[in-house]
């Protein structure tokens, strides 16, 4: 399979992507400066976001994935509003269907979906952007049930406002991101 899945996310130190509620307002002091996400977003091909996540950004004033082809993992029912796919299938079923499609980079974001993809051993690379803040309860990005997997380091960040980023790749996967050397199978 040539469809290469990648995660850009943020997390508390507790290791949280959202409150219990939902809500990301913790995030809005990291987002001045620039940390990468322009330079990933534009190295994607697709999305495919988890119905937590989808939700979330409904309520955004603006949709921020502009044209880029979406995709929502959901079994509820839905009304896509600004040309999102809905898919309600395994997260297999959906990588071989992107593959044969011509896909080749996919960012994929949601707790619940990043998991459901590590389980099925989809992820190839993960960014994670760890804030400053310990949140205390929320949604994790990680819980247990997941497989062992061992990641290769590619490359770890500080910025001034105490966020740490950490980029990793799947250990077997061979990664080519803009600006990045290659990473080559182990």
């Amino acid at each position: 399979m040539e469809v290469r899945f990648a995660v850009f996310i943020a997390v508390s130190l507790d290791g949280y992507i959202a409150r219990p509620d939902g809500s990301i307002d913790w995030l809005a002091p990291f987002q001045e400066g620039e940390h990468g996400y322009a330079e990933f977003f534009a190295g994607v091909d697709a999305l495919v976001i988890g119905r937590g996540t989808y939700d979330t950004v409904l309520a955004f004033p603006e949709w921020p994935y502009g044209k880029k082809r979406l995709i929502v993992c959901t079994t509820r029912p839905s009304s896509p509003t600004h040309g999102e796919e809905i898919w309600s299938g395994p997260p297999r079923a959906l990588a071989e269907r992107l593959d044969r499609e011509g896909i080749r980079r996919v960012y994929l974001d949601g707790g619940a979906l990043v998991r459901g993809f590590l389980r099925e051993g989809l992820v190839d690379e993960l960014t994670i952007n760890v804030i400053p803040l310990i949140l205390g309860a929320g949604r994790p990005l990680f819980s247990s049930g997941l497989p062992e997997l061992p990641l290769l380091l590619l490359e770890a960040k500080s910025f001034p406002s105490g966020l740490v980023q950490l980029r990793y790749a799947r250990e077997s996967a061979n990664v080519h991101s803009p600006g990045a050397p290659a990473v080559r199978s182990v």
